[in-house]
């Protein structure tokens, strides 16, 4: 087993690093724009480099020592637009943390015109996680105090957290393994808001070291249910993009986690809009809850900050303006006649 050395984490939590990273292809979904769950696996990637680059590389910490290195708390806001073929130098800047966490900035830039550009800031806190799931490894002394049982223990969760409930059993993989109907949950979790919900069970490809629901699942199921709010809405994205050539753009987004969620959980995602900023930009909070014993448990909660975008060729596009028909259905209120 490899020697963790003073040195290493020395270099981890005190020495800024710098790499270069190309956004995947699978986050371009209209012309050759990025989206903004892409964007953060970026920053996520650059996070992981700078592990790599201290000795202390995910693989490692989790094969010898037990340590799953999770990403529990990501907030990034977009300045430029990232396209494919991009070169992203991503900067990562150690930064203190709440105690058994470890934190970062992360600046990413973008050259445009010859000219770098800063493109995104994103502030991430990293825990690494003893494993219960296999036989625990022994902790290195120097990773000791950056070592955490279970994740969330810090965290405060939301008003619903703990509420007893009666859960429906309509998960079921003939059922469609989802539902954003009728459901007791839902009922409990939507009343009286400006909120969409959705149940759903949460499948393998979502998770990591063998049970866990990652960030990058958390970012997956944002963009699912801002998609299945806007269908419900009656602005759609297609819808939008058809009649207006109008997309959706992300300046904010943040994830913070409070608990766990585990593989085959059923994950109750609620949307709940707060906020419309001069017909220009709208935010919405994201709650997280799966049932345990009979009883809510929150997961994560966050933000994400949403506008439209008019694309006016295959390469630029400009911000838009609400019209009524988007304000109101924002709003929760009927179209207008």
């Amino acid at each position: 087993m490899p020697a963790v050395t003073a040195e290493a984490v020395k270099a981890l939590v005190e020495t800024e690093t710098s790499v270069q990273l190309r956004p995947r292809y699978e986050g371009s979904n209209i012309n050759t724009w990025i989206g903004f769950k892409h964007v953060n696996y970026l920053v996520e990637e650059a996070i992981l480099e700078h592990f790599r680059g201290a000795g202390l590389g995910s693989r490692l910490l989790f094969e010898e020592y037990g340590l799953g290195l999770d990403l529990v708390d990501l907030d990034t806001r977009i300045l430029h637009a990232f396209h494919q073929d991009d070169v992203a130098r991503a900067a990562v800047v150690p930064k203190a943390a709440d105690a058994g966490l470890l934190g970062f900035t992360v600046v990413l830039y973008v050259e445009r015109d010859g000219k770098e550009l800063k493109a995104v800031t994103a502030k991430a806190k990293v825990a690494l996680r003893v494993d219960g799931y296999l036989e625990q490894a022994a902790v290195p002394a120097e990773l000791a105090r950056f070592a955490v049982e279970r994740i969330g223990a810090l965290a405060e969760p939301g008003e619903h957290h703990g509420a007893e409930v009666a859960e429906a059993a309509n998960t079921a993989l003939s059922e469609g393994r989802g539902t954003s109907g009728a459901d007791p949950v839902l009922a409990l979790l939507l009343a009286g808001s400006n909120a969409f919900g959705w149940k759903w069970r949460i499948p393998y490809p979502y998770c990591h070291f063998n049970e866990r629901l990652a960030m990058s699942g958390y970012l997956r199921q944002v963009e699912e249910v801002v998609d299945l709010f806007l269908a419900d809405r009656g602005i759609s994205i297609k819808t939008l993009l058809d009649d207006r050539k109008w997309i959706p753009v992300v300046p904010h987004s943040r994830i913070r986690f409070l608990d766990e969620a585990l593989m085959e959980e059923d994950l109750y995602t609620v949307f709940t809009v707060e906020e419309v900023f001069k017909d220009f930009t709208y935010t919405a909070r994201t709650d997280f809850y799966v049932v345990r014993d009979g009883r809510l448990v929150q997961t994560a909660t966050g933000r994400i900050t949403h506008g439209y975008a008019v694309f006016e060729n295959r390469r630029d596009w400009s911000l838009v303006t609400f019209d009524d028909r988007v304000v109101r259905a924002f709003n929760g209120e009927p179209a207008a006649h």
